[in-house]
This record gives structure tokens, C-alpha cells and sequence, in this order.
């Protein structure tokens, strides 16, 4: 199975392709979709003793995880004052803490497996585009006060003796964030599951699921083989939510874009002088960094409509791009992508046990990478009885998407914040 081109894939780690399930198999657990979070699972489940399979559509993080801007922090899609005033300080607390771990069980992984081409480089620069020194002053002090999270407060002439635009003003720097090849490390992961014992299975997506007295049966779509586990969860992500009725319901696949340019030579330091992370405060927030030494790799804009038309990639994000930094007008880019997220109408993740042995641990649009991880590990948790952590996302169910309105509200959402953000920039 072929990735798409994407920086990742192009600079991926060597990895096998793995084989169809044409033979039944009995497991203890059965996990659909080799992302972040079907992976985590595995993980911590056979750490437990339990005997796992993976079965994937396509190939390990072909999807969402395998092509994203690699930018790993705390917190959640939901932003932390919105999960305060729906669930109360205490219960947002131990959420941020949750995607805290999430962060720290990457990094203790890549360390521990020595976890081939996942270089982490750390800090990460959250800019203003437009004035408001004191609510970010305000956001620092929230974020230490409440949440005992240390970030640090950039004025904006220290913001932009990093990022050499006049778009951006104050900001915060936070040294505990990090970037790294999301699609190397999802790979290495999948390797260390196999050798404590996992089987990992591609090009083998669910057909069906069914019982047979205490068991649970996975059908293959590829063939006519079954994986007989005690329980099953459902880790897919954007592309992927046929197999369980209730989930695809309650998420809308969104798509994000990204580019990489071609080499820029001494532009790069010149423009962007550390090598963090930087995103800006936008509702569909660019975010970009440094790669290769010298090459951009940009993200930004959100759509339910999967663009795989490169050339009007290039052209859309280049369009970003150019707004923040007009001295790469007639930079080239190597290459454009897109990917889909699911996103769940109430931006949390969507972790439950929907039946006996019958799990979901999906939707973690627009903040993944931590909470993926964290959120399989706490449901092989569940599992293995060893805590009910994962509960704590129990407030965000399965709600309904809209539908075929679904697409249409998100879209016109979508464009009407982007006018607000150029009307309140137009105001500088």
C-alpha cells in the first residue's frame, strides 16, 4: 500500500507492508485503525498481557496521523475556558492534565523503544495577529494559576525577532511542547508492537461485527476471515466510521491542508530564527515549522471538502503563506497535501465503551497527537480494569453531526470566522 506524497512518506523510515488477515485469529482485544490511538492501545494492552490485533484499512497511519503538522502540546480542540464552564474547574483541571500525559507518554516512548527518525525539537510560539497584550498576559496567568502549566509572555518586538513579519504581535512560548515525524513515529510504535507479540494487519477493513456467546467477531472486508476477541475498539479517524452506525453519526470528516516548500537556503533563519513551532490565533490557526534545516512546511485552513488537486493547494496555501510572509511571493513548493480529521460537533474526543466489548476511541480532530495517545492508553486501561480514566470524556457522547447539513454548517462556520479574523486584523 502506497501513502500519499507527503513530506512524511517521502522521508519515512523503512517499514515493510504488512499482510491481509485471509486466516481467523483469536485475540484477547481487536483495535480497528493503526493511527496514534489504535496504536497506543496496543501498546499499553500488551503491557498488561493481553494478546492484540490491529486491523487497518490501509496501512499504519496512512490517515490523519501520518500527515499532520506534527506539532505535539497540552489541551484539547476545546478550548479550556469552554470546558470549564460546561463541566466546572476541577473537571477541566483533570482533562488538561490528561493531555499533559499525552505529551509526555510520546516523548517517554520515543526515548524508551530509541524510536528511529522522531528527532523531537521543542518549544513551540503562540503569536497574536492582531494587539492584545493584556489578554494574553491574562491567558498566561489562567494557564499557571489554574492549570499549574508555565508558559512565557513574548512581547511583540520579541516575537518577531523570531518571526520576521510584521503580522504578529505579542505571544507565548511554551518549552514543554514539542514537533517531530508523526508518521516515523507511528511506524516505530507499530514495529515495537510487534515484536512484544501484536499482530498488526493492512489492507483489512471491517466489514461487519457480530456476537457469538461471550465473543465478539470481527469480519474482514478482504476476505472472509474473522479476528474472535472479548472486546473490540474503534480507533479510525477521518476516514473511517462505517463500521459503528453511532460514530459516523456524530463526527464530520474535515479536511486540513498543508505544503512544504523547496529549499530556502539562508531565507529560513533569516525569517524565522528559532526552531519552534509557531502557530498563530486564528479560529482555523496557521501552524508551521522549520524542516530539513532550510525548508517551510506550512498548515492552515479547514474545509468538508477533501482538495487533492495539488496544484490548487499550492495556490490556496501559498495565498497564507505569502499574507505572513510576503518575501516567499515566488518561493516553489515541492509539495501539497490534504488529510481528514473527524470532529465531533462538540470538538472532544469521543471515548466510551458503547456496549459490553464494544469500544470507541476516536474523533480527536485538531489536537491528535496528545490526545490520541492518552486516550488509547486510558481505554486499554478501562480494559484491563486498572482505572476509569477514561470516563472522564464521558460528558461527549455520540451527538448527532447534522447530517447532510453537517458539511453545510461547518463550511459556512468555517468561512464566517475566517471574515471575523480578517475584520479584526483589519482593525490593527
Amino acid at each position: 500500500m502506497s501513502y500519499p506524497e507527503t513530506y512524511y512518506a517521502s522521508t519515512a523510515i523503512n517499514a515493510a507492508p504488512r499482510p491481509t488477515l485471509n486466516d481467523d485469529v483469536s485475540v484477547d482485544v481487536c483495535i480497528v485503525g493503526a493511527g496514534i490511538a489504535g496504536l497506543s492501545c496496543a501498546l499499553e494492552l500488551l503491557e498488561q498481557g493481553k494478546s492484540v490485533a490491529i486491523l487497518e484499512r490501509e496501512a499504519v497511519a496512512w490517515g490523519a496521523s501520518g500527515r499532520n503538522g506534527g506539532l505535539v502540546s497540552p489541551g484539547w480542540a476545546q478550548g479550556n475556558d469552554a470546558l470549564e464552564k460546561k463541566l466546572g474547574l476541577s473537571h477541566a483541571q483533570q482533562l488538561f492534565e490528561l493531555s499533559v500525559q499525552g505529551v509526555e507518554q510520546i516523548k517517554a516512548n520515543i526515548e524508551r523503544f530509541a524510536l528511529a527518525g522522531c528527532q523531537l525539537k521543542t518549544g513551540r510560539l503562540s503569536v497574536s495577529r492582531y494587539r492584545k497584550k493584556q489578554i494574553i498576559i491574562d491567558r498566561q496567568r489562567t494557564m499557571l494559576d489554574k492549570y499549574q502549566y508555565p508558559q512565557d509572555y513574548l512581547d511583540t518586538d520579541q516575537v518577531r525577532q523570531i518571526c520576521r513579519t510584521q503580522r504578529y504581535f505579542d505571544g507565548l512560548y511554551d518549552a514543554n511542547s514539542f514537533h517531530f515525524h508523526p508518521l516515523n513515529y507511528c511506524l516505530g510504535l507499530a514495529s515495537v508492537i510487534e515484536q512484544k507479540g501484536g499482530l498488526i494487519y493492512e489492507q483489512s477493513g471491517v466489514a461487519n461485527i457480530s456476537t457469538d456467546q461471550h465473543k465478539v467477531l470481527v469480519g474482514v472486508a478482504q476476505s472472509s476471515a474473522k479476528v474472535s476477541c472479548e472486546d473490540v475498539v474503534f480507533c479510525g479517524g477521518g476516514y473511517s466510521g462505517k463500521e459503528i452506525q453511532a460514530l459516523q453519526r456524530s463526527y464530520l470528516p474535515i479536511a486540513t491542508y498543508m505544503l512544504l516548500t523547496q529549499p530556502l537556503g539562508d531565507l529560513a533563519a533569516q525569517l524565522i530564527s528559532r526552531p519552534y513551532s509557531i502557530s498563530d490565533d486564528r479560529r482555523a490557526a496557521d501552524y508551521y515549522r522549520i524542516v530539513e534545516g532550510d525548508r517551510l512546511l506550512w498548515g492552515s485552513r479547514i474545509t468538508t471538502d477533501n482538495q487533492d488537486n495539488v496544484g490548487k493547494l499550492s495556490s490556496l496555501l501559498r495565498e497564507d503563506l505569502c499574507s505572513v510572509y510576503p518575501q516567499l511571493q515566488e518561493v516553489k513548493i515541492d509539495k501539497a497535501w490534504s488529510g481528514l480529521m473527524a470532529y465531533a460537533g462538540h470538538k472532544m474526543p469521543i471515548v466510551q465503551q458503547q456496549q459490553p466489548g464494544v469500544w470507541i476511541c476516536s474523533s480527536f480532530g485538531g489536537h491528535g497527537l496528545n490526545t490520541g495517545t492518552i486516550c488509547g492508553v486510558k481505554v486499554a486501561q478501562g480494559i484491563c480494569a486498572i482505572n476509569q480514566d477514561y470516563q472522564l470524556l464521558s460528558p461527549f457522547g455520540c451527538d448527532w453531526n447534522g447530517g447532510i447539513l453537517g458539511p453545510m454548517v461547518a463550511n459556512m462556520t468555517y468561512k464566517y470566522l475566517r471574515l471575523k479574523d480578517k475584520i479584526q486584523e483589519s482593525a490593527i
